[in-house]
C-alpha cells in the first residue's frame, strides 16, 4: 500500500512538471509533437498520433487512457482526481473541442468511445459512470450529469444528504443539440436524436427524436426508414 502510494505521488509529480513545462508550448508542430511524445510516460494509455493543443488541463493522468488519433483542443480539462479508482477513457478519434470539461469525482469511470465528437463547453461529471457510444455527436454547452442532488429531508441541508449515481448511457450513433442537459439514471438508446434545450430525464428507446422540458419523444426514426422503404418497394 506504501509503494503504491509513493508511486501514485510520483506520477503526479511527473505530470505537474511536464504539464507546466510543455501545456503551454502553442502550435501544432513543436507544442502538439513535443505534448504527444513526452506525455507518453504519464498516462494509463497514449495512442498514436494524439493531437493536444496548448492550454489543456489534465488531474490524475494515470487513471486516462486516450486512443489512436485523438483531438484534444485548447481549454479542455480532464479531471480523475478524487478517488483512485477513477477511470477516463478518451476513444480513438475522437475529438474534444475547446472547453471541454469533465469530471469523474468518486470511483467512477466515464468512457467516450470512438468517432465522438464533443462540442464547445460540454460539461461531464460523476460520481455516476458515464458511457458515450460510437460516432456520436454532442452539440456545444450539453451538460451530461450522473448525479442528482438528495431533498427528501426539509430538516436537513440538501448538501448533507448526499447525491444518487445511478449513471448514464447514451448508445451509439446519437445526436445531442445545443444545450441538452441528460439526468442522472438515463439510458438514451441507440440512433436518438435529441433537440436543442431539452431536459432527458427519462430513458428514450432506440432511433427516437424527443425533444422538450422534459423530454419526450415526437417521432421514431426506424418508423421513417420503414416508410421510405414501402414507398420504394411499392414503386418499383
Amino acid at each position: 500500500m506504501k509503494h503504491e502510494t509513493s508511486s501514485i505521488n510520483w506520477k503526479r509529480i511527473q505530470q505537474g512538471f511536464l504539464t507546466f513545462l510543455i501545456g503551454s508550448i502553442p502550435t501544432q508542430i513543436v507544442g502538439g509533437r513535443l505534448r504527444n511524445l513526452f506525455y507518453r510516460p504519464i498516462f494509463a494509455r497514449l495512442g498514436s498520433s494524439v493531437f493536444i493543443q496548448h492550454g489543456v488541463t489534465f488531474c490524475n493522468t494515470h487513471n486516462m487512457e486516450i486512443g489512436n488519433g485523438a483531438y484534444i483542443l485548447q481549454g479542455v480539462r480532464l479531471n480523475a482526481k478524487g478517488h483512485p479508482n477513477n477511470k477516463l477513457v478518451i476513444g480513438d478519434g475522437v475529438v474534444l473541442e475547446h472547453g471541454f470539461d469533465v469530471r469523474a469525482m468518486h470511483n467512477t469511470c466515464i468512457h467516450i468511445e470512438q468517432k465522438t465528437y464533443i462540442g464547445p463547453y460540454v460539461c461531464l461529471a460523476g460520481p455516476g459512470d458515464i458511457q458515450i457510444g460510437k460516432n456520436c455527436l454532442i452539440a456545444p454547452h450539453v451538460g451530461i450529469f450522473a448525479n442528482n442532488h438528495i431533498f427528501d429531508d426539509p430538516t436537513r441541508i440538501i448538501e448533507d444528504q448526499g447525491v444518487t449515481r445511478q449513471g448514464i448511457k447514451i448508445g451509439d450513433d446519437c445526436w445531442l443539440g445545443h444545450g441538452v442537459t441528460v439526468l442522472d439514471g438515463v439510458i438514451i438508446g441507440e440512433g436518438c436524436v435529441v433537440g436543442a434545450g431539452s431536459v432527458v430525464a427519462k430513458d428514450l428507446p432506440p432511433y427516437s427524436v424527443a425533444v422538450g422540458v422534459p423530454a419526450r419523444v415526437v417521432k421514431s426514426r426506424e418508423q421513417t426508414d420503414q416508410a421510405k422503404s414501402s414507398v420504394l418497394t411499392q414503386s418499383n
